[in-house]
């Protein structure tokens, strides 16, 4: 479930590196994808 949505975020992010939608509110998503994902592997 959690790296269903990493995934989806992440492709999210890339979209928005190429269409330029949702400004800082992607790479937010993203910063809070890549600690989720820091916290489930150090766990």
């Amino acid at each position: 479930m959690i790296w269903t949505l990493i995934f989806i975020l992440f492709v999210l992010w890339l979209l928005g590196f190429s269409f330029e939608v949702g400004g800082n509110l992607i790479h937010t998503l993203l910063v809070v994808a890549l600690v989720i994902i820091i916290v489930r592997l150090l766990s």
